[in-house]
C-alpha cells in the first residue's frame, strides 16, 4: 500500500461512521435576583460613568454630560423627550461613516443589562440604531430602565433574539499592550455613560 493510500484510508476511518452527537447540557444558573447596586458597581469597575435618575431627569443629565452645541447620533425611535435643547441631534437614517465619526457623542437605549458581568447588550432595535453607532463616537451616552436589567447572562439571553445583531458593552472601549498598559478607545467609545432608570 503506498503513503496515499494509507492516508486517505486512514482519513476515510476518521470519517466514518460519524461520531454520534455530545449532549449539551443547558442547566445554567437561571436563578438570581437582580441586583441594580451590583449593575452599577461593576459599570463603575469598568470606568464607565453611571447616573441613577429618574425618567424626566434623562434630559437634564445629558446636559450636564455634553457641552452646549454639541453634537449627537441618535437612532431612529429614541425618545425625543431625552435629548436637551442645548444639543444638536443626528438622526441615524443612513448617516455615512465620516458624519457618525464627526458626532460629539451617540444617545442610544438598551436591550438588556446584566448586573454580574456589567454589561449592556444592544440589540439594534430602532431606539439603538445600527451598531456603527456604537463604535465610531468617542461618547456613548446609553439609557437602560430598571426592568431591563436581569441578574445573569443566562437571563439575558433569554431576552435576546439570536438573530439580531448584538452589541455587548462592558465598560468603554479597552485594550492593552504586551506591557498590559490600558489604551482606551482603539474599537469603540473612549467614554461610557449608563442613564440607569427607575
Amino acid at each position: 500500500m503506498s503513503a496515499r493510500e494509507t492516508i486517505l484510508a486512514r482519513l476515510r476511518a476518521a470519517l466514518d461512521p460519524a461520531p454520534a452527537p455530545v449532549e449539551v447540557l443547558r442547566d445554567y444558573r437561571r436563578d438570581g435576583a437582580v441586583d441594580l447596586d451590583l449593575l452599577v458597581d461593576r459599570l463603575t469597575d469598568y470606568r464607565a460613568q453611571v447616573h441613577r435618575v429618574t425618567e424626566a431627569a434623562v434630559a437634564d443629565t445629558i446636559t450636564g454630560i455634553l457641552p452646549t452645541g454639541a453634537s449627537v447620533v441618535v437612532p431612529p425611535a429614541l425618545p425625543s423627550a431625552w435629548l436637551p435643547a442645548t444639543v444638536t441631534a443626528l438622526a441615524d437614517e443612513g448617516l455615512d461613516t465620516t458624519a457618525i465619526a464627526a458626532a460629539d457623542g451617540v444617545v442610544t437605549a438598551a436591550a438588556v443589562a446584566i448586573a454580574d458581568t456589567g454589561t449592556v447588550v444592544l440589540d439594534g432595535s430602532p431606539d439603538q440604531g445600527r451598531r456603527v453607532l456604537s463604535l465610531l463616537p468617542d461618547l456613548h451616552i446609553c439609557v437602560v430602565r430598571a426592568a431591563q436589567v436581569v441578574a445573569n447572562v443566562p437571563q439575558a439571553l433569554t431576552r435576546l433574539a439570536p438573530h439580531r445583531p448584538l452589541t455587548w458593552v462592558s465598560g468603554p472601549s479597552a485594550t492593552s499592550d504586551i506591557e498590559l498598559n490600558r489604551v482606551e478607545g482603539v474599537h469603540g467609545p473612549r467614554t461610557l455613560h449608563v442613564i440607569l432608570l427607575p
